[in-house]
C-alpha cells in the first residue's frame, strides 16, 4: 500500500472549482496541475499580471501532501533589498541595530509546507545567490547566527517576466533560473481562452451575492459581448474589478453598454461591423447587382426604412414635369440621397441611429454618405 495523502488534501477532481474555467487551454492547466501536486519538484509559474499565479500556487500547495503546513508567500518586489535577508532566513539578536530580538524568517515559518515566491524576478541578485544554495543544499543560517538550519519546504515561484531573457542579459541568474524551473506551468491571458469569461462573471457575481452584497446585476446581450470582446490586458483581476464596480454601482439593476467602463465602451467603438451579409441586404432570389447601382439598394431602404421618411407617392408623381430627365438611375439616385440626409437629420447626426432609421446596416450607411460626400 503505498502512502496516502493528508485529509487535507484538495481531491485533483476539485480544481475545477478552485480554478474558474472549462476552456481547453484552462483543463489542460489543471491537468498539469493536478500531477505536479503531489510531487515536491520547484515550480515556476508564469504569466501576465492578474492571471492568477498565486491561486495555481495555493492549488499546489492545498492539494499536495504538504497541506495540512504553512503556505508563506513572498512578495519579492515588496520587500526592500536592505530587508529581504532577514525577512526570508531570520536574525539573531544583535544581528544589526535595532535587532533587539530573535526573528524566524519565511524559511523558517514555512517548515514542513510551501513558500510561494512571487515575482521572483525582482529577487536582488546577490540574495539570488542565497536562494540558490537553499535550493542545493536544503540548509540556512539566520542573519547573524551560526547554527545550519533544514529548509524542509517546497519552493514555488512566479513571474510576469522572461527569466531566461533575463539570464541571458544578466539580469538573472541562468543556475537559478534552471533550478526553479524543473517544472514550469504557464497560465493563459484571458483573451485566450474568453470562453471563460461568462463562467467569471457569474462566479464573481454569486459570490459576492453569498457573502450578502447585494443583489447582481443584469447584463444585457450586448453587454455581455461587449465584455467577451474586450481584450482584458489586466486579466482576471481586471474582470473583478469592473465586476465589482457593476455590482456596486448597478446592483438589482440592468447594466446597459453605457454604463460600462470608458476604455471598454472606447474599444467597443473602434471594431468595424460586419459587412452586412446577402441575406441581410436583399431577400430577391436574383444574383445581387453591382453596388455602384442606388437602384440596386434603394429597395432595401424602401422596405427598410421608418415610414415617417419615405416621400409621398402622390407628391412624387407630381414632381415630375415633361422636361425633366427621365433617367430611372438618376431619379432613384436623388430618392436615395434625400432618405439618408432625412434619417441623418432625424437621428441628430448620429449614424447608427439614422443606419437603424433606413433599416440597413451601419457600415452600409457610411459607404452612402462617402458615395455621396455627405459629410
Amino acid at each position: 500500500m503505498g502512502k496516502t495523502a493528508p485529509p487535507t488534501t484538495i481531491p485533483i477532481e476539485e480544481f475545477s472549482g478552485r480554478f474558474v474555467g472549462q476552456s481547453k487551454r484552462v483543463r489542460e492547466l489543471l491537468t498539469l496541475v493536478a500531477r505536479v501536486a503531489k510531487s515536491d519538484s520547484t515550480v515556476l509559474i508564469t504569466g501576465e499580471s492578474g492571471t492568477g499565479k498565486e491561486r495555481i500556487a495555493r492549488i499546489l500547495h492545498e492539494a499536495s501532501p504538504r497541506a495540512h503546513a504553512p503556505f508563506v508567500p513572498v512578495n519579492c518586489g515588496a520587500i526592500p533589498e536592505g530587508l529581504m535577508e532577514s525577512e526570508l532566513f531570520g536574525h539573531e539578536k544583535g544581528a544589526f541595530t535595532g535587532a533587539v530580538t530573535g526573528r524566524p524568517g519565511r524559511f523558517e515559518l514555512a517548515n514542513g509546507g510551501t513558500i510561494f515566491f512571487d515575482e521572483i524576478g525582482e529577487l536582488p541578485l546577490p540574495l539570488q545567490v542565497k536562494l540558490l544554495r537553499v535550493l542545493q543544499e536544503k540548509t540556512y543560517e539566520r542573519v547573524g547566527g551560526v547554527r545550519v538550519q533544514t529548509a524542509n519546504v517546497r519552493v514555488l515561484a512566479a513571474t510576469h517576466r522572461n527569466l531566461e531573457e533575463m539570464s541571458r542579459e544578466g539580469r538573472f541568474r541562468e543556475d537559478l533560473f534552471y533550478r526553479l524551473s524543473v517544472i514550469p506551468v504557464e497560465i493563459p491571458p484571458l483573451r485566450e481562452r474568453r470562453e471563460d469569461i461568462p463562467l467569471l462573471m457569474t462566479f464573481f457575481q454569486r459570490r459576492w451575492e453569498e457573502e450578502g452584497r447585494g443583489d447582481p446585476v443584469e447584463l444585457g446581450m450586448d453587454v455581455q459581448k461587449a465584455l467577451c470582446d474586450y481584450p482584458w490586458p489586466g486579466n482576471v483581476r481586471e474582470l473583478e474589478n469592473v465586476m465589482e464596480r457593476l455590482h456596486v454601482l448597478y446592483g438589482g439593476e440592468t447594466v446597459t453598454v453605457d454604463l460600462l467602463p470608458e476604455k471598454i465602451r472606447q474599444h467597443l467603438s473602434s471594431i468595424p461591423e460586419p459587412l452586412p451579409s446577402p441575406m441581410e441586404t436583399s431577400s430577391d432570389p436574383l444574383p445581387p447587382q453591382s453596388d455602384s447601382s442606388p437602384d440596386a439598394e434603394l429597395p432595401v431602404l424602401l422596405d427598410g426604412a421608418s415610414a415617417s421618411l419615405l416621400p409621398d407617392p402622390a407628391r412624387l408623381a407630381g414632381s415630375i414635369d415633361a422636361e425633366s430627365d427621365f433617367s430611372l438611375t438618376a431619379f432613384m439616385g436623388d430618392i436615395e440621397r434625400t432618405l439618408v440626409q432625412k434619417a441623418l437629420e432625424r437621428a441628430g447626426g448620429n449614424r447608427s441611429k439614422a443606419a437603424e432609421l433606413l433599416g440597413i446596416n451601419r457600415t452600409t450607411l457610411i459607404e452612402k454618405l462617402k458615395r455621396f460626400g455627405i459629410s
